[in-house]
C-alpha cells in the first residue's frame, strides 16, 4: 500500500463515519421531535402540567431542596446538580400532556439519582472537570496530531487520550439516562398520571430521547477508533 492509497482510504473512512453518524443523528432527532409533537396532543389523566408533575414527584421522593423552573427553548430540559434545579422548557413546564409529563418526570429522575447518590451519576459528575478540559482542547490537539502524525506521533496520542475521556463520558451517560427514564415511568404509572393507554406513549417519548445519547456515544466511539487506527498505522 502506498502512502497516497492509505491517505485516500483514511479519508474515505472518515467521510463514511461523518456522513453516517450525521444522517443517523438527523433521523433520531427527527423521530424525537415527531414523537414529542404527537404525544403533546395526548392529555395526562389528571390534567397535570409538567411543572406540577415535577413538583409532586420531588415531594413524593422527600426531596425539598430542588426547585423547578422554566427555561426558554425546545427540548432544553435538564437537571443541574450544582444548583439543584430542574429546568423545564416552556412547552414541558406549561404542558398538560403525556410528552411533557414524561420529560418532567425524567428530569426529576436525575434529581432522585442525585439525592440517593446513584453510582453512575456520581461517576459522571466526577468526570465532568476532566471532560470539560478535554472538550476545550481535544480537537485542536487532534488536528495538530494528524498534521504531525509522522514527525510527532505522541501529539496525536495525547489527542486520543483526551478524546477517550469524552467518549467514556458519553457511555457513562447512557445508564444515567436509562435509569432516570425507568424511575420516571414507574412513578407516572403508580401515581396515575398516565393511563394504561398512554403509558406506552410516555415510554416511547423517553426511548426516542434515549436514542440521541446512544447515537452520540456510538459516533464518539467510531471517531475514537478512527484516530487510533491512524496512530497505529502511521508507519505503514
Amino acid at each position: 500500500m502506498t502512502p497516497e492509497t492509505g491517505y485516500m482510504g483514511g479519508n474515505i473512512i472518515y467521510w463514511v463515519i461523518f456522513i453516517g453518524t450525521a444522517l443517523l443523528s438527523w433521523l433520531v432527532s427527527s423521530n424525537l421531535k415527531r414523537k414529542f409533537a404527537l404525544y403533546s396532543k395526548i392529555p395526562t389523566e389528571r390534567g397535570m402540567t409538567g411543572r406540577e408533575v415535577a413538583e409532586k414527584m420531588l415531594r413524593d421522593q422527600d426531596i425539598y431542596d430542588v426547585t423547578v423552573q422554566c427555561v426558554e427553548g425546545q427540548l432544553t430540559d435538564h437537571y443541574n446538580p450544582q444548583t439543584k434545579v430542574v429546568n423545564l422548557s416552556r412547552g414541558v413546564y406549561e404542558g398538560a400532556n403525556v410528552a411533557a409529563a414524561a420529560v418532567a418526570a425524567h428530569e426529576c429522575g436525575h434529581a432522585v439519582q442525585h439525592a440517593t447518590a446513584y453510582s453512575w451519576l456520581m461517576l459522571r459528575s466526577r468526570l465532568v472537570p476532566v471532560v470539560s478540559f478535554a472538550s476545550k482542547w481535544v480537537m485542536w490537539v487532534i488536528l495538530a496530531g494528524l498534521v504531525l502524525v509522522n514527525s510527532f506521533p505522541n501529539l496525536l496520542l495525547a489527542g486520543i487520550v483526551l478524546f477517550g475521556f469524552t467518549t467514556l463520558f458519553s457511555f457513562v451517560t447512557l445508564p444515567v439516562e436509562i435509569n432516570a427514564s425507568k424511575r420516571a415511568l414507574v412513578w407516572l404509572e403508580n401515581h396515575s398520571v398516565t393511563s394504561s393507554q398512554s403509558q406506552d406513549k410516555a415510554e416511547g417519548a423517553l426511548k426516542a430521547a434515549a436514542y440521541t445519547y446512544v447515537v452520540a456515544a456510538v459516533s464518539s466511539l467510531a471517531s475514537l477508533l478512527y484516530y487510533v487506527a491512524i496512530y497505529l498505522g502511521r508507519r505503514d
